[in-house]
């Protein structure tokens, strides 16, 4: 059984029911795998689909799904700690996004696979990171 966590790049492509992802995702919750999230990916989320054109039937499968996705909380201890991390990466001549260190913070934290395509959380020390999309 694995855990994830979903960055917004897998995220939104799961609101599209027929994008190869759906399928991938319906299978591996049916084997027992967990998919979790933190509040920061689904304001990137909702917002991001809200602006298309399909916003209604956007919505519709976002609440199709969510049922299925962990609520991860973060506290200040997480907040201290993504901010640390944006300090050693910045010193190590890296850059990571306030929400992006908090997603790593998140991922680390509570030991789940990382789904992204965004190649900054390779700097991330430790963390599993994997990509479901080409």
């Amino acid at each position: 059984m694995a855990t994830y966590l979903l960055d917004t790049n897998h995220l939104c492509r799961l609101i599209d029911p027929g994008h190869p992802l759906r399928a991938q995702f319906a299978a591996a919750l049916a084997q027992g795998d967990t998919f979790a999230l933190i509040l920061e990916i689904i304001t990137e989320t909702v917002a991001g689909f809200s602006i298309l054109p399909r916003a209604v039937q956007n919505l519709t499968e976002w609440q199709t799904i969510r049922p299925a996705l962990l609520l991860l909380a973060l506290d200040e201890a997480d907040a201290l700690d993504a901010a640390a991390l944006q300090v050693a990466l910045r010193q190590g001549g890296r850059q990571l996004a306030t929400v992006d260190a908090l997603i790593a913070t998140a991922a680390l934290r509570y030991d789940r696979t990382l789904l992204t395509t965004d190649s900054d959380f390779g700097a991330v020390p430790g963390l599993r990171v994997a990509t479901w999309l080409p």
